[in-house]
């Protein structure tokens, strides 16, 4: 159902960066690439990731209860992407671990401009 999402940044080339390492993890790679936008994906009929400067041309903001997951297909994947997430400057919402029951497994972290993610694993 879900074609792609979009984050706002208020400095494409930083967010750029970032993103390349971490899509990397999930094998993704940079398929669509404009001035003020970038978007990664593992294939052409897979969900999109993307990152933007506003098109108002105002300051990119975090929204408030927004929050994007990004699925693993490992805990030590999560482990991987949460800890690699936080090295390139990322700050930490919750450290990997379980949460409830039924083996949902899952790490939370802001970006560099405050936008809120989780990687997680069910298993």
């Amino acid at each position: 159902m879900i074609g792609y999402i979009t984050l706002g940044t208020n400095d494409l080339p930083r967010a750029v960066a970032y993103y390349d390492v971490l899509m990397e993890m999930f094998g993704a790679g940079r398929f669509m690439e404009e001035g003020s936008f970038v978007a990664w994906a593992q294939s052409a009929d897979s969900p999109g990731f993307s990152v933007t400067k506003p098109f108002d041309g105002k300051a990119a903001t975090v929204g408030n209860g927004v929050m994007i997951a990004l699925r693993a297909d490992s805990k030590e994947k999560v482990n991987a992407i949460y800890s690699k997430a936080i090295e390139l400057g990322g700050t930490d919402e919750g450290e990997p671990g379980p949460r409830g029951d039924g083996g949902f497994y899952c790490g939370y972290f802001r970006d560099l401009d405050g936008n809120k993610l989780n990687v997680f694993y069910m298993g």
